[in-house]
């Protein structure tokens, strides 16, 4: 268990760095640099679509074209989608970070897991913390920056349009869109047909007066290829660029669109931003919520499975949910024709994937049959929908673009996480990733160059809610209650628990490669028996509490680790030279030096710029409650097995006392220490820890051990 306060302290011990002094017009010229190295390095444009409820198995390239090629069942056309597979590559075993979209959306632009993250659960609309996101991560490297469409992360206020956590607050350069979670639920915001008018924003102002008759979905992809024309064609041509695209299609209202998609794409062709108030877009106008796509118009299916008997249409509900989606898939063709026009395609890495699995939900009006995934099979070769942790409610429908460097028709099963694009973004621009970030690089396995790191797949979520009782579904899951959830994949397996009373309580194991659906539970084989308490430690190991998200485990101690190795007193240390901005991580990077301490002694250290990266066993004497205390007059981070225990980095004020308490098992526990060092400044660090009841005692090689 973990919890943070802030107060002023003395200074315990320190870390003096020799170092030579630099100008303050040196300091602007190093910064002024590594903006131009991005520039010439030739950074991808970096463009991020993100779907609303879509699901795993509503892409053609993905379920739906199995579907069609057994004939009598109803299925869905993306086209455009097949062909960015075709041309690219696709994640089969790509997961959310939740299965419903705040927590999902926060893990993907924070890099964190749930177990680290702040906003889970259902906290629509919290705001996102104050910490590193790509969007400032890119934009401090250089990067121009948009967010486009759904946000729904920035924190609740009266004094609107005043957000705390506002997207230009968290690194963008530009908003347009719907600012609250809800809005999202209605996809015309000037006439808000069923779900009532709603705010449209252009950063700080509310332009939904104008937007009459725009459709979200055409709305947010005309926007997108406006930016991106004034971008290419202005004065930072040059800039790469990174574009958070968040649809709120194809989520609960189902709202049909006023017309055809346009005819062509890209520049001249397809959605055009007009700049006319009443007419924004090039379809606006005509009668909304009316056009059902012609492949859809009069589909029929054989709904008792019964060839002797005739087909029936599908109910208009269906016809609006596949409308919806080809919308988007007519959109992701128009974008990606629009980055050839440009001649920008070749260096633009695209990623389309959804927020968390197929919903039931729908905001139709009484006469519509009610929404349900069963329909075209929306949650794929799996159990489960929005709001599970099985497969069907975290499997995402994942594509990635990048003419330049990715091998056409190239499937991945390396198993990632949202929270991975951060990391993998900062690897592509050849920008050191933050240490805090959960998330790993997937850049090697896209193209097929340098070492993948294995990542972790975790999730926590707890609603109150059933798993559907549909046909499709395993009987023993059908209506079984959710409440408190986990689910974490090691290699190809999956543990899945629901209803969790305790930290003891068993996970059911899956072989989720051989047996997709969750059939044969393998928990209780003792052959799995060693798996079963390796799962139950790391989700302890790599997680802290959030007393906003209370969970069952929270008061579980945090099993100790045996070392592989004899252990002596004393600290390992790696150098990694270099002008980092932040705290960086050590992963995909090569350490210049290395060696061991017996005490946090700097003096043989190198005394470049760079990061020092200490990792060190901490034993604990005895089960019970520990303090840690953690000041700085730079930049640190300290991890405990896997999960943040003192984060002195982003927005940090120099020299105050962090204190974090954990709940540990009596034994030894892995511990990273990362320290910046800046150029011309004398560092200092000081740790301490103490068990419940005692006095405090510094940290340092006295008490902390390294592999002999």
């Amino acid at each position: 268990m973990m919890k943070s306060t802030w107060r002023t302290t003395m200074m315990v011990f320190m870390l003096p760095i020799a170092v030579m002094p630099m100008s303050l017009s040196a300091q602007k010229s190093q910064k002024h640099q590594k903006t131009q190295n991005v520039q010439k390095a030739g950074a991808p444009n970096i463009i991020f679509i993100l779907t609303d409820d879509l699901g795993y198995g509503d892409l053609g390239v993905f379920f739906q074209n199995q579907r069609k090629q057994k004939g009598a069942l109803p299925y869905q056309l993306t086209p455009n989608l097949d062909q960015m597979a075709a041309s690219g590559a696709k994640f089969s075993n790509q997961y959310s970070n939740a299965p419903v979209c705040a927590p999902s959306r926060a893990s993907f632009m924070t890099g964190m897991n749930q177990g680290n993250a702040s906003v889970r659960d259902n906290q629509f609309d919290k705001q996102i913390e104050n910490n590193h996101t790509i969007a400032n991560m890119l934009k401090t490297s250089g990067y121009a920056t948009a967010a486009i469409g759904k946000w729904g992360l920035q924190g609740e206020t009266k004094d609107e349009p005043n957000w705390p956590a506002h997207p230009s607050k968290r690194g963008f350069d530009q908003f347009f869109g719907y600012m609250r979670h809800a809005d999202g639920h209605e996809h015309y915001p000037f006439e808000g047909l069923y779900r009532g008018k709603k705010e449209v924003y252009d950063n700080y102002t509310n332009v939904a007066a104008g937007l009459s008759k725009s459709y979200t979905t055409d709305l947010w992809t005309a926007y997108a290829k406006k930016w991106i024309v004034d971008h290419e064609q202005g004065k930072q041509a040059k800039q790469p660029f990174f574009m958070f695209l968040a649809y709120d299609a194809p989520h609960a209202v189902l709202e049909l669109p006023t017309q055809a998609y346009p005819t062509g794409g890209g520049l001249k062709g397809g959605l055009q931003w007009t700049g006319e108030s009443g007419a924004m877009i090039n379809t606006a106008s005509g009668e909304i919520d009316s056009y059902v796509h012609p492949d859809y118009a009069n589909a029929t299916y054989d709904d008792d499975q019964d060839v002797n008997t005739p087909e029936k249409p599908w109910p208009d509900t269906y016809k609006r949910y596949a409308t919806a989606n080809r919308r988007i898939d007519d959109a992701i063709g128009d974008i990606m024709q629009l980055l050839k026009d440009m001649n920008i395609a070749e260096n633009t890495l695209v990623v389309f994937t959804s927020d968390n699995g197929p919903s039931i939900e729908s905001y139709l009006p009484k006469g519509y049959v009610a929404n349900s995934p069963e329909f075209f099979g929306s949650y794929g070769p799996f159990d489960g929908i929005k709001r599970d942790v099985w497969e069907g409610g975290l499997r995402m429908p994942t594509l990635v673009s990048w003419p330049s460097k990715i091998k056409a028709g190239k499937t991945i099963a390396l198993p990632g996480m949202l929270s991975d694009w951060m990391a993998t973004f900062a690897a592509a621009a050849n920008i050191p990733a933050p240490a805090r970030l959960d998330g790993v690089s997937l850049l090697p396995v896209l193209t097929g160059k340098g070492k993948q790191e294995q990542g972790q797949v975790y999730v926590e979520y707890t609603e109150g809610g059933n798993t559907p009782d549909f046909k499709d579904f395993e009987a023993s899951r059908r209506g079984r209650k959710r409440n408190q959830m986990q689910m974490i994949r090691i290699g190809d397996l999956v543990g899945v628990r629901y209803s969790i009373k305790s930290a003891a309580d068993d996970f059911e194991i899956y072989d989720v490669v051989k047996d997709p659906k969750e059939r044969t539970n393998l928990g209780g084989n003792p052959a799995y028996r060693s798996l079963q308490e390796k799962m139950k430690a790391k989700v302890l190991q790599g997680r802290k509490v959030d007393a906003e998200a209370p969970r069952p485990y929270d008061a579980a101690l945090i099993p100790a680790v045996n070392p592989a190795g004899k252990l002596s007193p004393g600290i390992s240390w790696r150098f990694f030279k270099g002008d980092f901005p932040w705290v960086v991580t050590e992963k995909g990077r090569t350490a210049q030096q290395k060696g061991k301490t017996t005490e946090l002694n700097p003096g043989e250290i190198p005394k470049n710029a760079g990061m020092v990266l200490y990792e060190a066993w901490f034993k604990a004497a005895e089960d019970g409650e520990y303090s840690f205390s953690m000041e700085t007059n730079g930049k640190a981070y300290v991890r405990l097995h896997e999960a943040e225990l003192l984060d002195a980095d982003f927005g940090y004020s120099a020299d105050k006392e962090m204190i974090t308490s954990v709940k540990l098992k009596a034994g030894y526990h892995p511990v990273k220490i990362y320290v910046t060092q800046e150029q011309g400044k004398v560092m200092s660090l000081r740790l301490k820890q103490k068990k419940a009841g005692a006095n405090w005692q510094i940290l340092s090689g006295k008490n902390l051990y390294t592999v002999k």
